[in-house]
């Protein structure tokens, strides 16, 4: 029996490679999904992605529509309420697969199924989960999110909506603004959050919408991006909404929106891997055609080094997100074994695993972005050209940093939790952190390592790596204790810590996996990506270190701790990055595609 590790827990204890699924691991069913959401859009969105950009609303409704024909906006639907019930595996592989054509059809997608659907199917009672997730599953109606307003964004537990109960205690009054509404111009319903009278968190509301019951709406926002995505401010003035349609219990709310977003941020995550497959794919067959000098641009090495690293983030990010969500899909079915009802073993299923949501959000939102940049630059004065679509690509990508909380929210948020986890008991981090200090006193040991097996250097680096983390956030708790958490600085860089343990630990352990299944010479791409993730992920985590352990320790304890940081980063065997690019993106010229 393989044993499973807790949310956080990657990062004290070793994880197997047979303990965590892969991309390649996908079973028939997962397959022939994603067979047919890459059918579906390059049939249904793809060809049309001039018409999103030029901000065709009744495209993205009806390309919708027949996303729900097909049953796509209802995998993560329980059977019983017309959803194909499918495992959070199936509900990520579809997000990815769905969302890398356009931006505006993605987020119209995972408004819907996540924040629109989702808060019903996981709080609703009964007869709020008959009455209309049907509906919502089947496309027939649609749903969005009101939970931003002018005042609160990060901070969203400080809305100023008001939800007033009336007289005859038959229904609530809800009046108030909000902004940045996805799907708001077309959507059947809102999940709305509202303060009753002084309470210290918000609730949650079904609103059906109606523009006879104090609904109004501002114009489509002119985005930078997802232009073709209804963004709309949302004005409710005494809204009639019945107390039957409250979501859950009174002052619920903010759990709600957290519980909501944790599911969305690996989502997010999911949903921007599609996008870098086909951006590298795109500047891949540019670069294959485009002939300077006489010469094929992809045999440049400079054009070459970007294709190897935007294939290399790519894969680290679908190696981090599959883990993850076969992590909770399996913490889902413990707890359902357990007597859980659904609804319980999936809150509590995300929620174990929300370090790894916020993680993932940060690191493959901040890959395609680059990804996409690169994209550009390799198509040169073309790539900002409406003409190709790397500029769009580009556009679409900004707004991932934004939502789901801003990647610096994620970011602290990341650290914070961790540490909660540790006070709980959930995470052991005392003890190794302190075996830490103990090894940072004693002198290392000048043996010389087998280094014969796979990765077998590689995986001693990363098991530094953890140290190296484990020494900063160590040294700043103990230094600050509870009022870490106002030295924002510092905690970001120990978050990028944390990231890039997570990513680098997943390419290596995904490509061990297959390694073994199909032998070494067959995946000699693969490791190499592996490879060159883990050096970069090794600078980033020195640059970082460096910068934690120099603003919060002085003197004897600054120079032993910047020492020990020099002994976590430091390899054995230095690899040769040029020669892993070269390998990585032969293979990816010859195929003229992204090909893992």
């Amino acid at each position: 029996m393989i044993e499973k590790t807790r949310g956080g827990q990657f990062l004290v204890k070793e994880t197997k490679c047979e303990a965590i699924f892969t991309p390649e691991d996908f079973n028939e069913e997962q397959l022939m999904m994603r067979d047919s959401v890459k059918e579906f859009v390059d049939k249904e969105i793809w060809p049309y992605k001039n018409r999103f950009e030029n901000k065709d609303f009744a495209l993205t409704v009806e390309t919708m529509k027949k996303a729900g024909d097909l049953g796509f906006l209802s995998v993560a639907v329980p059977e019983s309420y017309g959803g194909m019930g499918m495992g959070f595996v199936n509900t990520v592989l579809v997000c990815d697969y769905i969302s890398g054509a356009t931006g505006s059809f993605s987020t119209a997608f995972g408004a819907h199924t996540g924040i629109g659907t989702m808060p019903i199917t996981l709080y609703g009672t009964e007869e709020q989960k008959q009455k209309y997730v049907p509906k919502l599953a089947s496309g027939e109606w649609f749903g969005a999110y009101c939970l931003t307003e002018p005042g609160a964004g990060s901070d969203a537990n400080s809305g100023k909506t008001k939800a007033v109960l009336s007289d005859d205690g038959t229904h609530y009054k809800i009046t108030g603004q909000k902004m940045w509404i996805s799907n708001a111009g077309f959507c059947s319903l809102f999940i709305v959050f509202a303060r009753i009278e002084d309470d210290k968190n918000i609730t949650g509301f079904i609103v059906e919408n109606d523009s006879s019951n104090g609904i109004s709406m501002g114009e489509e926002e002119h985005k930078l991006g997802i232009r073709a995505s209804s963004t709309r401010q949302v004005f409710f003035n005494e809204t009639k909404v019945p107390v039957g349609n409250m979501l859950s219990e009174r002052g619920n709310g903010f759990k709600i929106a957290m519980n909501a977003l944790n599911v969305g941020r690996i989502k997010l995550a999911a949903a921007c891997l599609d996008a870098q497959r086909r951006v590298t794919t795109g500047a891949i067959n540019y670069a294959v055609d485009r002939v300077q000098f006489n010469t094929s641009i992809s045999q440049f090495g400079a054009v070459r080094q970007k294709i190897a690293e935007m294939a290399t983030s790519c894969y680290a990010g679908e190696s981090a997100t599959y883990r993850a969500a076969k992590d909770i899909e399996d913490r889902i079915i413990a707890r359902e074994s357990e007597g859980a009802s659904h609804q319980e073993a999936e809150l509590k299923g995300v929620e174990e695993y929300a370090i790894e949501c916020s993680i993932l959000k940060v690191a493959v939102s901040e890959d395609v972005q680059k990804c996409a940049d690169e994209g550009i630059q390799i198509f040169g004065g073309m790539g900002f050209s409406e003409d190709t679509p790397m500029e769009s690509a580009w556009r679409d990508a900004r707004i991932a940093r934004i939502y789901e909380g801003t990647n610096e929210i994620n970011r602290m948020l990341s650290v914070g939790m961790l540490i909660k986890k540790a006070m709980k008991g959930h995470v052991d981090l005392l003890g190794p952190a302190s075996q830490v200090q103990e090894e940072l006193m004693g002198i290392p040991s000048f043996d010389v390592p087998d280094y014969s097996e796979l990765f077998a250097e590689e995986k001693e680096m990363i098991g530094k790596i953890k140290k190296a983390f484990l020494m900063v956030a160590g040294g700043a708790v103990q230094k600050y204790g509870p009022d870490l958490e106002g030295h924002q600085q510092l905690l970001m860089a120990a978050a990028d810590m944390l990231i890039e343990i997570y990513m680098a630990e997943s390419t290596i352990l995904r490509t061990e996996k297959i390694a073994k299944n199909n032998g070494v010479e067959k995946v000699q791409e693969q490791i190499a990506m592996a490879r060159l993730y883990l050096y970069n992920a090794v600078d980033i985590i020195n640059l970082k270190g460096k910068e934690s352990i120099i603003s919060f320790a002085e003197g004897d304890e600054q120079r032993m701790m910047l020492m020990g940081l020099r002994r976590f980063t430091k390899y054995t065997n230095m690899p040769n990055i040029v020669a892993l690019r070269e390998i990585i993106t032969t293979k990816l010229v010859d195929k003229n595609e992204y090909c893992f």
